[in-house]
């Protein structure tokens, strides 16, 4: 009988309890997908060898050429019969299987050794005997699921399990689904799209595009695959390994590339960004001293002078003088402390000319001043000849989120949709939603709900095909009010929240005070009584 999804997942939950005291909890999900991997690899190419030997009466050892030719190389010491009957050296023979499998597919270098077994300070023999016999309970080729990417949907699982875990740590890479569902309902990618994710974490939101584009007529290919084009980057080599095999186990394929997005990006067309029809990011959020090359040449500054020591503060260097080889800061160069913008321009700069992306940013580049501001005022309204003369009217939504929804800050935050061809009634206008109270509320933290999604994206295409408002949740403004408000896009200076102010009764209020007042003159007449009877003290002012 194929595994369902809950048993599948508790049975994978299962394998953090063996690695609970081994190794720090924010390390599990490295380990875990790792042999989660392995064993799905060994399971759909032993599936593959019983299918050919069952269909065209070969034996296991033509079969298993037969299907390495197509399908790719297995070599025979990475195979799961050989690692499971090991008793000694468990980790070096996990890793030399990783590095094999590696080896002959390119697709899949340097994600899976990624994650080091072989150091027994870490994990023992007996450990991982433990963990590989875990692993051991079910097959996971693609007849032993209940559909053949139901893997990936235990994956995505245990990547939201690992972030509740790791608390804080776990927002470095995870955005909670529902939020990721949101965006993906506003940009709406449609069959055949070329989607990109700048910093694209363990790659949920490329997946969730690639499931929204595949509900769609046309939008599947050969049978399952969704009729996507994804891409990718992601800076931390052990996230974008996770990304990397999140995709694989969701029978998808991606172009994830590791890497610095704002020094080096990866997806160039020639000396050119690469440019999609959609781009959407959960970029982290107000990153500091986010142009590398620009701190580097100040620390060797200070190196030069002499001003060297940890009782030493690196002098603040000028971003003022940053200069980018893909030009991508034309609206202005956002200051050292708050990058967020600089990660918006960059995936405006990887759009199509009739793209759109939705981008999550906190609540302070509405209306931060200085040079955020020109940046805020240039997508608004465009920029002079003097500033390269950039197009304006670029800001087709701003979707203002609750609180709590992340797990990395508890500040409130808001999605950014930005369209680069939008339709005619809605030019020289914003949309406008406060969803500030559009969720469930947690103790530690706030979520989505299904109706809560449902309701923000019904309102958004309302208003964008038909400019329809709603009272205290939506509005379409125009960029001439948003001028009168000098650019500022603070929701709150365009929505009310509905509640109505609490009517002060002055006159009772001050009599209130002055019964309050009579009650503690009393009170302290009987104290000084009490301790003028105890000849403590001769009573008190």
């Amino acid at each position: 009988m194929p595994l369902n999804l809950d048993t599948l997942e508790s049975w994978l939950w299962e394998s953090a309890n063996i690695l609970r005291g081994s190794i720090d909890s924010s390390d599990f999900k490295n380990y875990i997908f790792g042999l989660l991997f392995l064993k799905r690899f060994n399971d759909v190419f032993e599936e593959r060898v019983r299918q050919l030997v069952q269909d065209e009466k070969l034996s296991e050892k033509e079969a298993a050429v037969e299907v390495q030719a197509k399908w790719g190389i297995f070599p025979p010491d990475a195979r799961w019969p050989n690692l499971i009957a090991r008793t000694a050296n468990i980790g070096e023979a996990l890793d030399k299987a990783f590095a094999d499998i590696e080896a002959t597919n390119t697709e899949l270098q340097h994600v899976l050794t990624a994650t080091q077994f072989g150091d027994k300070r870490v994990l023992s023999d007996a450990t991982l005997q433990r963990l590989l016999r875990h692993f051991n309970q079910y097959r996971l080729g693609n007849a032993d699921l209940y559909k053949a990417d139901m893997l990936g949907d235990a994956y995505e699982y245990l990547i939201k399990q690992f972030a509740d875990d790791a608390g804080k740590k776990g927002g470095e890479f995870y955005t909670p689904k529902a939020v990721v569902q949101l965006v993906v309902e506003l940009i709406d990618p449609q069959p055949g799209h070329s989607v990109y994710d700048p910093t694209c974490g363990s790659g949920g939101m490329l997946v969730e595009s690639a499931h929204h584009i595949a509900k769609l007529p046309g939008g599947t290919l050969m049978g399952d695959r969704p009729n996507a084009l994804l891409y990718g980057q992601e800076k931390n080599l052990g996230t974008w390994a996770i990304a990397k095999l999140n995709v694989y186990l969701h029978n998808m394929r991606a172009e994830i590339e590791r890497g610095d997005t704002l020094v080096e990006p990866k997806h160039l067309d020639g000396g050119y960004l690469k440019t999609f029809d959609r781009v959407i990011a959960n970029p982290p959020f107000s990153a500091n001293a986010w142009w590398t090359p620009l701190e580097l040449d100040a620390e060797a500054v200070q190196d030069s002078e002499g001003e060297t020591g940890s009782s030493k503060k690196l002098k603040a260097p000028n971003y003022k003088t940053v200069t980018d080889p893909f030009g991508r800061f034309s609206y202005g160069v956002p200051p050292r402390s708050y990058a967020d913008l600089a990660f918006a321009q960059h995936m405006l700069a990887s759009l199509k000319a009739d793209g759109r992306m939705g981008v999550i940013l906190p609540h302070g580049v509405l209306f931060r001043s200085g040079e955020e501001g020109r940046i805020r005022e240039g997508l608004l309204f465009g920029t002079d000849a003097a500033s390269g003369g950039q197009p304006g009217d670029l800001i087709e939504a701003i979707v203002g989120l609750p609180d709590k929804l992340f797990y990395n800050t508890g500040i409130a935050a808001s999605v950014l949709v930005l369209n680069k061809r939008k339709p005619v009634a809605l030019r020289g206008k914003v949309i406008i939603i406060d969803a500030s109270r559009e969720c469930l509320e947690g103790k530690a933290q706030n979520s989505l709900r299904p109706k809560d999604i449902e309701r923000i994206a019904r309102t958004h295409k309302a208003a964008f095909e038909q400019q329809t408002e709603v009272e205290n949740y939506c509005r379409v403004v125009t960029l001439d009010e948003i001028r009168s408000n000098d650019g500022n896009l603070n929701i709150a200076r365009y929505i009310a929240n509905g509640e109505a102010a609490e009517t002060v009764d002055v006159a009772a209020t001050l009599a209130q005070l002055q019964a309050l007042a009579e009650e503690e003159a009393k009170i302290d007449m009987r104290l000084n009584g009490y301790l003028a009877e105890l000849g403590l003290a001769e009573g008190v002012e």
